[in-house]
């Protein structure tokens, strides 16, 4: 079990191969979405078809890849479906309910989820809705891009959104690309106080010693697949990216640190 940064250092080495990981039963992937990309390269490499699943704190598991039925039924990119007994829906900010494919608010549902927080009676009425579900404050959908409409696909956390001139950015989507480039290990994209855009799309990245693309080639690279809005309008290279305990990166910290990066001299 591990988190999605340990996957990709694994396939940074070199020894990683089937014969490596002959006596593993399973590997299982949580906390943060896992790229494609990585899922994919992991079976090439080892012969392990990954299961990625969802849960939190408040509610223990809720969403998985299914183990049964041979490894073709977990789906790249997807946290699977909801476990039994668990009510998983997808709603718009207004409550209606989101189309296949459309992004929105994930909320759960079931005798798992807690019953509130500890003497916090506010923060408990505040994250549930009046028909009792719980609000996540992810962002996902279900089915879409050739997907089963049961299956659901997580974009990020709702406070991660980044709203730039209106439009909005899915983090998630400008870091796969990001993460895709050669010399990239992986990336964090946040949004940052404009004077202009309300929202700036700014991303901190982790490069390889010695094979770190510069801002001007990852900008440029961004500007070929995404829409202009989405590209970064500022790029940092750094050493590591803020975690907590669990390998969650702290973009919190991120927003922190580089607060004043458009502000007027």
């Amino acid at each position: 079990m591990g988190v999605p940064t340990y996957y990709t250092r694994l396939l940074a080495e070199p020894g990683l191969d089937r014969s490596a990981c002959a006596g593993m039963r399973l590997f299982v992937s949580g906390s943060a979405p896992l790229l494609a990309e990585t899922f994919a390269a992991f079976r090439e490499r080892t012969g392990h078809t990954i299961v990625e699943r969802y849960g939190m704190s408040e509610t223990g598991m809720l969403v998985s890849n299914p183990y049964f039925g041979g490894p073709e039924r977990r789906i790249a990119g997807t946290v699977g479906r909801p476990l039994p007994g668990v009510g998983v829906r997808v709603v718009r900010d207004d409550g209606g309910a989101c189309a296949a494919g459309e992004v929105g608010n994930v909320e759960v549902r079931g005798p798992n989820v807690f019953g509130g927080y500890w003497r916090m009676p506010e923060k408990t009425a505040e994250e549930f809705t009046a028909d009792g579900w719980f609000r996540t404050g992810d962002l996902g959908c279900f089915g879409g891009e050739a997907r089963p409409d049961d299956y659901l696909t997580l974009v990020g956390r709702s406070k991660d959104l980044i709203i730039s001139g209106g439009y909005n950015v899915y983090p998630k989507e400008v870091e796969g690309v990001i993460d895709e480039l050669p010399g990239v290990v992986e990336s964090a994209v946040i949004g940052l106080p404009h004077p202009d855009f309300g929202e700036a799309v700014a991303a901190v990245v982790v490069g390889e010693a010695g094979a770190v693309p510069e801002e001007t080639a990852i900008v440029s690279a961004v500007r070929e697949r995404l829409a202009n809005y989405k590209v970064p309008k500022r790029v940092w290279v750094v050493d590591e990216l803020p975690r907590n305990s669990m390998g969650k990166v702290q973009k919190n910290l991120l927003r922190e640190r580089y607060a004043r990066a458009f502000a007027s001299p």
